[in-house]
């Protein structure tokens, strides 16, 4: 495994690339063998990330990726530092973002879509975003980030009114906005918040048995028994996120304050992803057992209603739909994919990537199945660099949807453009 402790310490992303360029030139990588794998969604410290945009691709080349694709929440400011790294490393690469927005007007505005955490909010992905298209998708969020920040500020107010009287008490802008990038144009999520609440609980009550005991028996917080074994751990090098996995998954109800003003209507998202050029991905999350991440508590979201979940984003204009294949059930995805046929919806896979645990590497790729998300990738791949050309040779334009208005034919084409 290659060591990238040096570059993760790197605060400066030109020194990162540098660092990274030294690395390629001297054959660190050359050992790494390639698959044809993907993974279009990884997000970076400009979300929530243990991972610089350089040390991301850096880690998805090492995994084996042929490609990979950054996707920070409501933050592009990651994309020229992770373009820069595709080049060094001769990686193909894809540019995007993810939001929230609001479904209010909708058919299914009163039910739990895909978000955890609210009722009528979806999780969604602008998509091979043209890099002629950066600022303006800079300039889209910057409102919606500082209305989340005072939701951020309220939600710190709620840990302190259940923690201080345990000695555990945050600073929004002392113990939040440091461990973020919100200085360079990123986003501070809930997972800042909690895991800036897991460093100051393991401050307070050490790692091992007094931290297991403060969730157990002060919070009645049920930990499984891997995640205990791994809590038991002193030289756990991930045990502040395997704390912030128990806290997302028990705490966040306690102290969730509901999404507002920081969620676009859904119609806006749509239009500005239409004018810029990208593609709108509505992000499929699927009834939830048990969860992959250990951050999710067994939950439904659209499988009950997913007939009308798929008439309404067509009817609202999303060109496709995100996935993970290692998320779900076979059952699920056989009925998503048809459903994506049905209503002519491209079709993108990505794996979340926002923890030190996870893999880059999706192996249900290799299921035959799957193929067609490979080729999928390529077409992204195509899409990107056709529409920073002109956003009129763009995969969704009306001049291209009108050339190959069948999507599996336009994947055909934007497959050999990506591939040249």
């Amino acid at each position: 495994m290659i060591q990238f402790d040096a570059i993760m310490q790197e605060k400066n992303a030109e020194t990162r690339l540098q660092m990274l360029a030294d690395m390629k030139a001297a054959g660190t990588f050359d050992a790494c063998e390639k698959t044809e794998k993907v993974n279009n969604h990884i997000h970076t410290i400009y979300s929530f990330s243990p991972y610089s945009p350089t040390v991301a691709l850096a880690k998805a080349y090492e995994a084996g990726l042929c490609t990979a694709g950054i996707m920070d929440h409501d933050s592009i400011s990651g994309a020229h530092e992770f373009l820069a790294a595709g080049e060094i490393l001769n990686m193909k690469t894809t540019i995007g973002a993810e939001c929230r927005a609001s479904m209010e007007g909708t058919a299914i505005e009163d039910k739990r879509i895909n978000n955890p955490d609210q009722k009528g909010v979806i999780y969604m992905a602008l998509h091979g975003i043209p890099h002629t298209q950066i600022d303006k998708v800079t300039e889209f969020f910057k409102p919606y980030t500082e209305a989340r920040n005072a939701r951020n500020r309220k939600m710190v107010e709620n840990i302190n009114n259940l923690f201080q009287a345990y000695g555990v008490v945050l600073s929004f802008d002392d113990d939040v906005l440091p461990i973020s990038m919100y200085h360079m144009g990123g986003s501070v999520t809930e997972r800042h918040v909690l895991f800036a609440l897991s460093l100051k609980i393991i401050s307070v009550f050490g790692k091992g048995a007094g931290c297991i005991s403060f969730l157990k028996n002060t919070l009645s917080i049920p930990i499984s028994e891997k995640i205990e074994s791994y809590l038991l751990d002193e030289n756990n090098p991930h045990y502040a996120y395997d704390l912030l996995g128990v806290l997302k998954s028990d705490l966040i109800s306690k102290i969730y304050i509901d999404a507002t003003d920081e969620c676009p209507k859904i119609q806006d998202v749509i239009a500005f992803s239409k004018e810029i050029g990208a593609i709108s991905a509505y992000a499929y999350l699927g009834d939830v057992g048990q969860s992959v991440t250990g951050d999710k508590k067994a939950q439904k979201f659209e499988d009950d209603y997913i007939e009308l979940l798929f008439k309404t984003i067509s009817e609202l204009g999303f060109d496709a739909v995100t996935y993970m294949p290692s998320r779900n059930t076979p059952e699920q995805l056989t009925k998503v994919m048809a459903f994506c046929d049905q209503y002519n919806l491209f079709q993108i896979s990505g794996e979340d990537i926002n923890s030190p645990r996870q893999s880059f590497i999706c192996e249900k790729l290799d299921d035959p199945s799957f193929a067609h998300l490979i080729d999928a990738t390529w077409a992204l791949i195509g899409h990107e660099t056709m529409a920073t050309e002109a956003l009129s040779k763009g995969m969704f334009s009306q001049e291209t949807k009108s050339m190959y208005p069948d999507i599996k034919e336009r994947i055909k084409v934007y497959k050999e453009y990506g591939l040249r």
